[in-house]
Order: C-alpha cells, then sequence, then structure tokens
C-alpha cells in the first residue's frame, strides 16, 4: 500500500495533483483513498458562512484568513484536533482498502509528524507566487490567507519527491504521470 502526503503553499496545485493521480491511477484499475487532513476546518468554514448569511457557492472555495485562524485556534484547543479523525480515517482505510493508494492532498507543517508516522512519503507541490495568486483568484479564494502563518511554515523534512507546477496543465500532468508510474504495483 503507499500512501503519499501532497503538501505545498496555497495555490501551487495540491489538489490538482490529488485530482490528476486519482484519475490516472482509475484509468488502471488502482483505486486511491483521498484524504484531506484540515477536513475539519473546511466543515467549520461552510458553517461559519451559512451562518454568516453567505453560503459557499462551491466547495472549494477557501477564505485562507479564516482557515489560517481556525487552524491556530483547533489546534491551541486539542493539539489532535486534526490530527486524530485524520488517523481514524486513515486507520479505517487500510482495513477496508489493503490494496489502495492512500492520499492526503493538504499536508501543513504541524502535522507532519503525524503524517510520517502513519507511513506517508511526501511530495512537494510548488509554483511562483505570482502564479500561486493567479490561480487562487481564479479558483474565488474569499480571503488570501498568510503565507507566513505557522500553518504555511515550510516542512523541515526532506520530501521523497518535488514536483515543479511553474508551466501549464499539460506540463504538471506529465510530472505527476511520473509519480503515478512509482506508484503502480
Amino acid at each position: 500500500m503507499h500512501k503519499i502526503a501532497l503538501y505545498g503553499l496555497p495555490g501551487a496545485g495540491k489538489s490538482t495533483a490529488a485530482r490528476v493521480l486519482t484519475e490516472d491511477l482509475a484509468s488502471e484499475g488502482i483505486k486511491v483513498a483521498r484524504f484531506r487532513l484540515a477536513e475539519p476546518l473546511y466543515q467549520a468554514q461552510r458553517v461559519i458562512y451559512a451562518l454568516a448569511d453567505r453560503p459557499l457557492a462551491d466547495e472549494s472555495q477557501q477564505d485562507g484568513r479564516l482557515l489560517n485562524m481556525l487552524g491556530t485556534e483547533m489546534r491551541r484547543i486539542n493539539p489532535a484536533a486534526l490530527t486524530g479523525p485524520f488517523v481514524f480515517r486513515v486507520r479505517q482505510a487500510e482495513k477496508e482498502n489493503s490494496h489502495a493508494v492512500l492520499l492526503c492532498d493538504d499536508l501543513r507543517a504541524p502535522d507532519v509528524e503525524t503524517v510520517i508516522n502513519l507511513g506517508f512519503r511526501l511530495v512537494e507541490i510548488s509554483a511562483p507566487a505570482a502564479l500561486r495568486g493567479a490561480r487562487r483568484q481564479a479558483r474565488g479564494d474569499l480571503a488570501t490567507g498568510d503565507e507566513n502563518h505557522p500553518t504555511e511554515a515550510p516542512l523541515t523534512v526532506e520530501p521523497w519527491r518535488r514536483i515543479d507546477n511553474a508551466g501549464d496543465l499539460f506540463e504538471f500532468r506529465t510530472r505527476v504521470g511520473l509519480l503515478v508510474k512509482e506508484l503502480r504495483p
């Protein structure tokens, strides 16, 4: 069983890489179980926007400032607020899908130790700042988070692989395709 955790700054292409990996592996009959470590934050964001009478039009929209704050405060209240549910979901998937590729598409520095201890290999997705900003704008981000916020801190461990996402989608798919080849049984 392969376990891959993608990380990088907002707009680098983590979700796109996860989608490409999932599609390419599925086309070869390989099941992928995809996890978002920060799922509790996204759930809280949806609730807060609904309570503010501004329901999100699209699940991919992000309020980076709100997510930064929620991540900080949830970890303050309970350091395992994000990792606890993640570990549970991963363990459940290991039992149910012993041959699936497990994929985390939103690893952040505060959670890296837990993810590594679960056996995930880290893949860094990178892109230039201007391109990341344009991508966040194109996906309709509601507010930009602080790239210097502790939740966006660089990881201090060496990744298993690095994927540069400085070009177009075709180039990126090609680079992600090289990773797909390594994940085949």
